[in-house]
């Protein structure tokens, strides 16, 4: 999956929780959020920073919060290849340990072959295990 597919497949399926999303498609969703956030938080601090005190802007709190239950989504999904439920992600709320937990979680293999969660994303597609495309 690509950069392109990764954000087409975050925003198509913005509240779907079942299933399962393959690497690619997590850290690549991350990569956009976390690139555009930052550009909006230039924008913002540029336009309606006023005084030291600035905490957030409209542009940047808008896009957080329309990217908020995709985000949720995709890392439910992402668990959900692992063979994990969606309810671990409330390990983010450990300080740094749990942090630390999902990401290491989020960077592993998916399991191979059909989990309870569905079948595997990477079945079909050409890819051999461990996500490496054959030519």
């Amino acid at each position: 999956m690509n950069f392109t597919q990764a954000v087409e497949t975050g925003f198509r399926k913005y509240v779907v929780f079942s299933g399962r999303a393959r690497r690619s498609e997590f850290w690549y969703w991350i990569l956009f959020t976390t690139v555009v956030s930052l550009v909006l938080t230039i924008v913002d601090v540029a336009l309606f920073a006023s005084s030291s005190e600035y905490t957030s802007g409209p542009f940047s709190s808008l896009f957080s919060l329309a990217t908020l239950l995709p985000s949720i989504a995709i890392s439910v999904r992402r668990l959900h290849d692992l063979d994990k439920s969606g309810w671990w992600l409330l390990l983010s709320f450990i300080p740094l340990i749990g942090f630390i937990v999902l990401i290491i979680w989020f960077a592993s293999l998916g399991t191979e072959g059909d989990n309870r969660f569905g079948p595997d994303p990477l079945a079909g597609d050409g890819a051999a295990p461990g996500g490496v495309v054959q030519g």
